[in-house]
């Protein structure tokens, strides 16, 4: 309908009457948005006994959204992104109504917006799909189709923290194992049956082990070289396998930052789950024109 160049450099206009938007339960289906637009006419009809008019809007439709406006002020009121717009559908017997289900950026309601436009809701339905479309050949293209690697990345290098942090307790727990035993050793020698030749020297004229002594290249009296003192590690930068963790965030200029990288996971659920398109009856009154 529109060609490319005027949906991702401008926006396509369009003039409606905006009924309002309630919230719904589901991101998509017929009876959904059915339901809300017999909720948001009787509330409409109820604001026209009131002297009350509907308000008129302006929609610009781009890859970057449906952006509400007021005609006047240019002002916006609601700015939908298409990635949270799921489901878009027009009624076949009054082709005045449409109406799309949107997911709200702050409270994550799934919300549904109901327009009068004038005749011309098939083309604003067909036109935020051709738009949607449009948004998610330019998102893979930029970089979005990484998105998914870098999720699988990022959860390894979790299990590989998980991993490095479960070898270092092992460590530390085999070390206090050694010392205990080496106390229980200690105790149940027994006192006084030996007089060491020197305090520096054992029974068998060698210099005792001890972990905490720094490791000699002297060798002992009788020639031999004392065992080698096992160091414990501390060294947590490093994996199991002794290199250094990757990090997904900062292994290139071309790589986001974790808040970016978070609205990149959103935008691509949102496109995943699709925009459906849906002529639908609605079976409601038609809108009074005269407001």
């Amino acid at each position: 309908m529109h060609t490319p160049e005027a949906l991702s450099k401008h926006y396509i206009p369009y003039n409606a009457k905006f009924l309002g938007s309630t919230e719904v339960e589901q991101p998509k289906g017929t009876e959904v948005v059915r339901d809300a637009v017999r909720k948001l006419k009787f509330a409409r009809h109820i604001k026209k006994s009131e002297g009350q008019k509907t308000p008129k809007v302006e929609l610009q439709i781009s890859i970057y959204g449906v952006k509400i406006l007021d005609p006047k002020t240019k002002e916006v009121q609601h700015n939908c992104q298409l990635h949270r717009i799921s489901f878009c559908a027009d009624d076949k017997t009054d082709k005045r109504i449409f109406t799309f289900i949107c997911k709200d950026s702050e409270s994550n309601k799934h919300l549904c917006y109901v327009f009068d436009s004038e005749k011309c809701a098939e083309e604003i339905t067909l036109t935020i799909g051709q738009a949607f479309d449009l948004a998610y050949r330019k998102f893979l293209e930029s970089g979005g189709k990484d998105v998914e690697t870098r999720k699988q990345i990022a959860g390894l290098q979790k299990r590989i923290q998980e991993l490095e942090t479960e070898n270092t307790e092992l460590k530390n727990k085999v070390q206090d194992l050694e010392n205990q035993l080496r106390i229980t050793q200690v105790r149940a020698s027994p006192a006084g049956s030996v007089t060491p030749k020197s305090p520096s020297t054992d029974i068998f004229d060698m210099v005792p082990f001890s972990p905490i002594s720094p490791q000699s290249s002297t060798p002992t009296r009788n020639g031999t070289q004392p065992p080698p003192v096992p160091s414990r590690s501390t060294e947590i930068k490093r994996d199991l396998f002794g290199a250094e963790p990757f990090d997904p965030f900062s292994c290139g200029a071309g790589d986001f930052p974790p808040d970016i990288q978070s609205k990149l996971d959103e935008m691509q659920e949102g496109f995943k789950m699709g925009l459906t398109l849906e002529g639908t009856v609605f079976c409601l009154d038609p809108l009074d024109s005269r407001c």
